[in-house]
């Protein structure tokens, strides 16, 4: 009964140290910041309709889903980063533990001897040899006065969402990366067909360079130039070829399939996806996982600044113990066997030579610090929207100028091939028409993939997603 007033004793005055003292150390308040209402730069059109987190879907190409599912089950950061989760849980867990009382079993067995020939001498019958039994049910328990277990427990909850918010970042970076990586696989593989494409040209610019030697109406120069122009493409093929399979070895890895075999497929048919509305708000970059992990990574930091203090006060704890010891096995039950204790004890540091003071100082730099950090990711956040969205503007257009560029480079191209069997100009005029040809169709592709590209890094930027603005 005795022990169970004690247990009683324990949590009650835990409970009023919970609700009747106030925790020492600063509460957390978020950061004002300083950003403005909207985007600095907006999409020429608005989109006005709402954005999930699987963007990904919007390419329509079963291809990238699959390889998105592939890497979501199987990228080794990834899975580092759940395994993160799983110890910053523990360490919650083990925080929490700590604002209960710990109940030990300790038992213990002895045999010994003594001296017949000590200072006291022994009585008839008694024997020197001795045994003592002891069964003991004990607790220990830290009253939480001035919240030092509650800030540890509040700095362990912040840590262990921001583990979450970081592993949200590895699967958002991972997502954007292997659509950035599929889009430029794609674009290599049109690449590749416009350049055997065009070998196909110049194979027959010259096989016709060669026949008009043979009939003398054209000079060996013709035909060397025109070998040189083959071989030129014949050596762009084989690079692009190899960026193609060092693009789809990358894919392995991160999908972590090492025997991926990616098929041919357009990067024509992959449509743009929308982009945000006009005057997409700031506060939607709270979306971010990034600042969110750096916001609690703040509110950890904070937190240990109320632990720091919290040590510079007394340390209150009760302990308490009831159990049996006799010296023979068989009776350690008995209730003349019964013992018990309890008790209360306080710790005061006295003099440390500043050493407290010190933790409460450092732990408050590293307040400041991640104060730093966490406006340095919202401003970085807000810069790389921005930057997303000029990039999407102006690759559009980028890619409609190229477009008109390659029809009218094959309309020149066509022209000097007739002006040159007609015997109007020389072969160096369908060289260069070639060339230009050649160069604006790689172009055009880029400047596509470069357009598709940057749709992902806007969707990236805004955390995967958005809102509209009649849903907010």
């Amino acid at each position: 009964m005795k022990l169970k007033q004690l247990f009683r004793l324990s949590l009650a005055l835990s409970a009023l140290s919970l609700v009747a003292c106030q925790m020492v150390g600063p509460d957390y308040f978020r950061p004002k910041q300083i950003l403005p209402e909207s985007y600095q730069e907006t999409p020429a059109t608005d989109a006005g309709q709402a954005m999930s987190n699987q963007w990904w879907t919007l390419y329509n190409d079963e291809v990238l889903n699959d390889l998105i599912a592939k890497a979501s089950k199987n990228n080794t950061d990834l899975k580092i980063a759940v395994t993160r989760i799983e110890e910053a849980d523990g360490y919650l867990r083990e925080v929490g533990a700590a604002l209960f009382p710990q109940v030990n079993l300790d038992s213990s067995a002895n045999r010994y001897r003594v001296t017949e020939l000590g200072a006291v001498p022994m009585f008839s019958g008694m024997r020197p040899t001795r045994s003592n039994f002891n069964v003991r049910l004990g607790t220990t328990f830290e009253l939480d006065f001035w919240g030092k277990l509650r800030r540890a427990q509040e700095s362990a909850r912040a840590k262990a969402l921001a583990s979450r918010f970081a592993k949200d970042t590895v699967d958002l970076s991972l997502k954007s990366l292997v659509t950035g990586d599929y889009l430029l696989l794609r674009s290599l593989e049109a690449q590749i067909e416009i350049t055997k494409s065009n070998m196909q040209s110049r194979e027959d610019s010259l096989a016709l360079t060669k026949r008009r030697l043979e009939g003398g109406l054209s000079s060996v120069l013709d035909v060397h130039q025109a070998e040189v122009a083959y071989n030129n493409l014949k050596a762009q093929l084989a690079d692009s070829t190899r960026q193609r399979a060092m693009i789809e070895h990358q894919l392995a890895v991160l999908t972590g399939d090492l025997d991926l075999k990616v098929a041919t497929g357009n990067i024509q048919s992959l449509p743009v996806p929308p982009v945000p509305p006009v005057g997409l708000p700031s506060t939607l970059l709270e979306a971010r996982p990034d600042v969110r992990q750096a916001e609690q990574n703040l509110i950890a930091a904070n937190a240990k600044i109320g632990i720091a203090k919290a040590a510079l006060f007394p340390t209150i704890s009760l302990t308490a113990g009831l159990g049996g010891e006799s010296k023979d096995l068989g009776d350690v039950l008995k209730s003349a066997a019964r013992i018990w204790n309890g008790g209360l004890s306080l710790n005061l540091p006295v003099f440390d030579s500043g050493r407290l003071r010190s933790n409460v100082d450092q732990a408050t730099a590293q307040q400041k610090q991640l104060l730093l950090a966490y406006e340095r990711a919202v401003q970085n956040a807000f810069t790389e929207v921005n930057d997303a969205l000029v990039n999407v503007r102006q690759n559009t257009e980028r890619e409609a100028a190229l477009n008109a560029s390659q029809s009218s480079a094959s309309k020149a191209m066509e022209i000097a091939n007739n002006r040159y069997k007609s015997g109007y100009s020389g072969y160096l005029e369908v060289l260069d028409a070639q060339r230009v040809f050649n160069d604006t169709s790689l172009s055009y592709v880029q400047s596509r993939q470069a357009r598709l590209t940057s749709t992902v890094e806007l969707f990236k930027a805004l955390g995967g997603g958005w809102v509209a603005a009649n849903q907010q």
